[in-house]
């Protein structure tokens, strides 16, 4: 199982006299190794060196079994060899990584671990797909929480998927066809779809092998995609159940209608937007009265009037009261008349008060028509061109229909004005064109009493909604359901399980069947054996079958299935909040009642990727980042580690260059200090084995460190304890900032710079053996913590670093509540509060940086006992002369001419400062930078002391300008004492 890394090289500091090549095993090496090279020497487990050719066996073998570094020899004085470490983590050795993970069989639930499955089943993207952020965001925090579990060691099942996508993948294809001067009508129903699956068979690859690029740690053994046999076995078993229970029927009702498609889409796939046009004034006449008695109508759409069947005023308007229960007369309609009526529905600040109700194309207005009997005139046909109806507009487009009415309204003088209007735009979201309400025939499926399970089980509090804000928007929804048009007119998809019974009129006799064998067999106990039946040619929506993905993908509705014994119900969907309805809350009925169990007890709703400026990303913009790209110049991990941290649940993500950059840098901080580690590991191997498997997970261990590691794995322990809790309460970006703030600031800049002074010019073997196997019990567990964010890296730095079987993606996740010592931390941090304290002085005196100064520390005995202990730190990080360093309880001479420092009570420093600076120079450029500020200084209260200005100026200005003078006259204080400090220092210097 070896792991495939790539060549480094080191020198290595052995004195050997001869040339040799070292080779790095991950597992035993091969036995009769070298059979052709002098000798063959042992060095700390899974390494060997040879003395030989390059050709020789051991170099053959090393090129299958690992990472091959070749050493050349130092000399015996230098004790810890130079590393040529790559500069930055190669991103081109992620899809190594991944595909050995995935050969592996690291991404498969362990079945023969005990306790309850962690489960989570991926969103289903479109076959048709290309990556974009949001798939991005879904796989990070699904791979995060996949990762996760599988660490903790619950067997781990993410099951990925893709969606058949009805109308996108159909409109690929038809453009596909186009190119080739085909038409899909010019094909029967059985070619069309045969094309569909060969470009499924050549490009649905596609979207799959870019979320691996992700790093998702999917088991794509158990694929599906929901047009497969036993899926579609599910959908058309699901539909055979609600038709039996009376769920599902076929009736004339509203829908949105996509006359480019030909099909009906769903309300949820229709989007709104604000767009200029224009709202139209006509008259009409009201019957039985004089020309010039009529009621002014205003209308954004006046080629409907032909589908109008009433006008609607509100009850308490007095402008129409005295026209209600009269009729008026349609206009350019040859005569009709329509009833006028009153309700409260209308709303008289609109146009005029008075509302043109058109039940055939406006769902509005087909609630009224209900509610009065009012009849729906269709006037479109399914094209968008108007129908018989229209009389002579028949046949015209509906927008061209619109201006001719218009411009023949006004030539009728039955036009009053027309006026710019902005209107709220229908637009269907897969083909961008304005749909169109119809009352068309469509299968519906009956919402109330599924939605009323689905309301009840967030009530008795069975399923939870992250974040809980979302709540009240799901019980809304549900609450207000209408019945699900489930109907496209569409040749790809799951076709609806109906059979018409040839030669009798009417539609209404149809079977419902699970296959046309069943069918018949059904038909012809009611019709006869010569029975013959037509299927239905409309598909389902894809929403139907995506309800049916947690439990579909289980083997359902085989409730024996494995893995539907084994994994359901799931344990949490992750999704994005703006498909709350589309998805979520029907999975939930659907799941309920197929299955009488909920598909899954908690729902993660992530926010959206948005710009760096807020804004949704869109093409027409020119805004849209491509993950790919980003992967490109940043790395996967830098990515996912954006994402997952750049949010909390629910809230969108604003998505910066910068933000990337950043953690582009902390991928190179973790590479770093894992490169520092490596380069200082010990060669022998028993030494390494003592590191390599040390812990301090126990009081008495640590216990016996020094304080300063005391320090970090306690600050370690504390970390495990804190972003443990924050991965199982889905707060990950509070684990992966905490993790970030302790490797970069705890560790790197603070532990690893201190750990220097234990491993150079020490020669205390013990010393270096405790600070290599605290390094390297830190920088474990850091990568186990990190891993779930940011995979890669981890794994390569884990393998080179440990060299254990296995990987860190199935490793177990580090040990929570360890010790901690309250009392080490609390006395570290006060050393790093008195170094930090000493390297302000030195950038407020403009120290050069390779300076050393004096220091005199002023303790009391309870400070000096760990003070002196730490001397060599203390030392080491703030740039101090070790000869010139005093710890003592007292101070002796003159402290007048020092910086001083008070720390803590019982702690203060002192800081010569003739040690710190050239006296002149910082006289000099002290006493320049007093004139710029006294200059400054002047010019403000000149300003201040005008009256005018104090008249005439802005409250807020004149504040600012008090704010700048205030702060100019302390800096003046301030620089004006130190230059009477060094100015007395220079006359005593004199004398």
């Amino acid at each position: 199982m070896a792991f495939p890394h790539t060549s480094m090289s080191l020198r290595l500091a052995l004195p050997l006299p001869f040339p040799t090549s070292l080779v790095w095993w991950r597992n035993s090496p091969p036995s009769s190794v070298c059979n052709t090279c002098l000798k063959v020497f042992a060095l700390p487990p899974r390494f060997l060196y040879c003395i030989g050719r390059e050709s020789c066996q051991l170099w053959r073998h090393s090129a299958l079994g690992g990472l091959r570094m070749r050493f050349t020899v130092a000399g015996a004085q230098e004790r810890f060899p130079l590393v040529e470490f790559p500069k930055n983590f190669d991103f081109s050795a992620e899809e190594r990584i991944y595909n050995w993970w995935e050969s592996q069989g690291y991404f498969k639930p362990n079945l023969h671990k005990e306790g309850q499955p962690f489960v989570v089943s991926m969103p289903p993207p479109n076959v048709t797909g290309a990556l974009h952020m949001g798939h991005a965001m879904f796989v990070t925090l699904e791979d995060i929480m996949t990762r996760y579990w599988r660490m903790r060691g619950r067997p781990t099942l993410w099951i990925p998927g893709t969606d058949h996508a009805g109308i996108a993948t159909q409109l690929v294809v038809e453009k596909m066809l186009a190119a080739q001067g085909l038409k899909r009508e010019e094909l029967s129903r059985e070619e069309f779809v045969e094309k569909v699956w060969e470009w499924k068979k050549k490009f649905g690859g596609t979207i799959t092998n870019q979320l691996r690029r992700l790093g998702a740690s999917c088991d794509w053994t158990r694929e599906h995609f929901t047009l497969d046999e036993q899926l579609s076995e599910a959908v058309v078993e699901a539909f055979v159940r609600l038709h039996d229970k009376g769920l599902v029927y076929r009736g004339n009702y509203m829908v949105n209608w996509s006359p480019n498609l030909q099909t009906a889409v769903s309300d949820l796939e229709v989007e709104y937007t604000e767009e200029p046009g224009t709202l139209y004034y006509i008259r009409y006449p009201v019957a039985a009265s004089t020309s010039d008695n009529f009621l002014p109508v205003a209308t954004t759409r006046p080629e409907t009037i032909f589908g109008d069947t009433a006008i609607a005023v509100h009850p308490e308007d007095g402008r129409y009261s005295k026209y209600v229960g009269k009729k008026a007369i349609v206009p350019m309609s040859g005569g009709r008349e329509i009833p006028i009526i009153s309700d409260e529905y209308v709303d008289r600040s609109f146009g005029t008060g008075a509302l043109k109700i058109t039940p055939g194309h406006d769902p509005n207005d087909y609630a009224i028509g209900k509610k009065f009997s009012l009849p729906a005139i269709n006037i479109m046909n399914k094209d968008g061109t108007l129908n018989d109806n229209a009389g002579v507009y028949s046949g015209l487009d509906r927008f061209a229909a619109r201006q001719k009415i218009w411009t023949d309204l006004e030539a009728a003088n039955l036009s009053l004005k027309a006026e710019p209007y902005t209107l709220r735009v229908p637009r269907s979201q897969r083909g961008g064109e304005i749909v169109e309400p119809l009352v068309s025939k469509q299968w519906f499926v009956i919402m109330e009493p599924l939605a009323r399970k689905a309301l009840q089980a967030l009530e008795e509090r069975q399923l939870q909604i992250i974040p809980e804000r979302f709540e009240k928007i799901y019980n809304n929804w549900l609450s207000n359901i209408k019945d699900w048009c489930i109907s496209r007119q569409l040749w790809w998809g799951h076709r609806i399980p109906v059979w018409y019974v040839k030669g009798i009129n009417s539609n209404d006799e149809y079977i419902v069947a699970r296959n046309e064998e069943d069918a018949y067999a059904k038909a012809s106990k009611k019709f006869g054996n010569d029975v013959e039946l037509e299927q239905e040619s409309d598909v389902l929506d894809t929403w139907f079958s995506s309800g049916l993905w947690p439990f579909s993908t289980l083997g359902w509705p085989d409730t024996s299935a494995e893995d539907f014994v084994r994994f359901y119900p799931t344990t949490i969907l992750e999704t994005g909040h703006d498909i709350l309805f589309f998805w979520v809350a029907r999975m939930v009925m659907m799941g309920i009642e197929c299955t009488g169990k909920l598909p899954f007890s908690t729902v993660y709703l992530h926010g959206l990727v948005r710009d760096s400026q807020g804004r949704k990303m869109s093409k027409t913009v020119g805004n849209v980042i491509d993950p790919l790209d980003s992967i490109k110049d940043y790395g996967t991990d830098a990515l996912r580690y954006t994402l997952a941290t750049g949010t909390t649940p629910g809230q969108d993500i604003n998505l910066s260059m910068e933000k990337l950059n950043a953690h582009k840098a902390f991928t190179n901080k973790l590479w770093n200090a894992g490169k520092y580690i490596f380069q200082n590991l010990p060669l022998d191997g028993l030494t390494w084995q003592k590191v390599v498997g040390q812990k301090f997970d126990s009081q008495a261990e640590l216990f016996k460190l020094p304080l300063c590691e005391q320090w970090i794995v306690s600050k370690l322990h504390q970390l495990i304890d804190d972003a443990t809790l924050n991965y199982e309460q889905f707060y990950f970006g509070e684990a992966g900032r905490a993790v970030y703030d302790f490797l970069w600031s705890d560790f790197a800049d603070w532990y690893i710079e201190a750990s220097k002074t234990r491993l150079y010019k020490n020669e205390d073997a013990s010393v270096i053996t405790c600070t290599q196997s605290v390094l390297l019990y830190v920088f474990d567990n850091v990568l186990r913590l990190l891993h779930p964010f940011m995979p890669y890296v981890t794994e390569e730095l884990w393998q080179v670093l440990f060299q254990r079987d296995g990987a860190l993606v199935v490793a177990e996740w580090p040990v929570t509540n360890c010790p901690i010592i309250q009392e080490a931390v609390q006395q570290f941090e006060t050393l790093q509060s008195l170094i930090r304290a000493i390297r302000n002085a030195r950038a407020e005196y403009y120290v050069e940086p390779a300076r050393k100064i004096s220091a005199v520390i002023v303790a009391n005995a309870e400070f000096q006992s760990w003070m002196t202990e730490e001397s060599a730190v203390l030392v080491s990080l703030s740039k101090l002369d070790a000869g010139s360093l005093q710890i003592t309880d007292t101070t002796h001479g003159d402290t007048s001419k020092s910086v001083h420092i008070i720390v803590a009570e019982g702690l203060e420093a002192y800081l010569p400062l003739d040690d710190m600076v050239d006296i002149n120079t910082e006289v000099d450029r002290l006493s320049k930078q007093a004139a710029k500020l006294k200059s400054e200084y002047d010019g403000l209260a000149r300003r201040l002391s005008s009256p005018k200005f104090m008249e005439k100026a802005p409250l807020s200005v004149v504040q600012g300008v008090q704010d700048k003078a205030k702060e100019a006259e302390e800096k003046l204080s301030i620089i004006k004492k130190r230059l009477s400090l060094l100015e007395s220092m220079t006359t005593s210097s004199a004398r």
